[in-house]
């Protein structure tokens, strides 16, 4: 007659143990707070968000926080400088003896001609805006690919050259997500190394297109990884996803090349 109540002792002992582990655990929750987020967000990110993270880390890491470079793209001289406050990308160049420069600060474009402040028509506030951006977009990938308006998706992995690859699709929410937010972007990050060594995408503007374009010429300035692109163009409609198959046939148009020269680290 006393095993049964042995057994319930037991029993009840173990349900002790069990509820002050689990309060001891709640009381651990509770006194670092941070350390629960930051779990949580480990247990949920995505594949695509690792992807792009191991790429961005490839390519610069922490040091696109800071960072402050200036360089030439197409007889225009470009800076960028990243800081705790945003970011101020600017362009410069001398057009017909004036010196032009447009200051990009946080999303607002100033401009001046010979150092004296000059305003703009909209339509060339949306143009020269535009063209800031997207070059040091470019020049900086994949820098803004963690940006609150990007959506990622793996898209699975595949073979380019003999050399494996796991692919990134990125679209953009409206707001946020610039003047070109519809355009839609492909990645492929290689393997061994995690870079970007090719990207496409296909946009509305000016009648739509499709580009594909492939990486070279790789160079570590700073500690930060810039590359230069062969520009291929493909007939309108191709699908992103089909155009690495058309490179390797040679059936892709090139277009132009993407070169960027003279990169120097303007801050420490």
């Amino acid at each position: 007659m006393k095993k049964p109540i042995l057994f319930s002792c037991v029993l009840l002992v173990l349900l002790s143990i069990s509820c002050n582990t689990e309060k001891k655990k709640n009381s651990e929750a509770s006194d670092n707070p941070n350390k629960v987020e930051v779990a949580i967000a480990e247990k949920k990110i995505s594949k695509a968000d690792s992807l792009i993270n191991d790429a961005i880390e490839a390519h610069g890491g922490h040091r696109y926080e800071n960072a402050s470079y200036g360089f030439t793209f197409r007889d225009n001289y470009y800076t960028f400088e990243n800081g705790k406050d945003g970011y101020t990308y600017t362009l410069s160049n001398i057009t017909k003896g004036d010196t032009l420069k447009y200051i990009l600060e946080n999303g607002k474009l100033t401009h001046n001609a010979n150092g004296t402040e000059t305003e703009l028509s909209s339509k060339d506030i949306i143009k020269y805006t535009e063209n800031v951006n997207s070059v040091v977009y470019f020049a900086t990938l994949p820098h803004k690919l963690n940006d609150r308006a990007v959506n990622k998706v793996y898209e699975g992995a595949t073979t380019i050259k003999n050399r494996k690859y796991e692919v990134v699709g990125i679209t953009f929410d409206q707001k946020g997500g610039g003047v070109d937010f519809d355009d839609e972007f492909m990645y492929w990050i290689n393997n061994d190394t995690n870079t970007i060594d090719y990207l496409a995408y296909n946009y509305e503007t000016n009648d739509g297109g499709v580009r594909f374009r492939t990486a070279y010429n790789p160079q570590s300035v700073g500690g930060i990884r810039f590359q230069d692109y062969v520009n291929y163009k493909a007939e309108i409609g191709t699908p992103l996803e089909d155009l690495p198959a058309l490179y390797e046939k040679n059936e892709l148009q090139e277009l132009s090349r993407i070169e960027i020269e003279n990169i120097k680290v303007l801050k420490d």
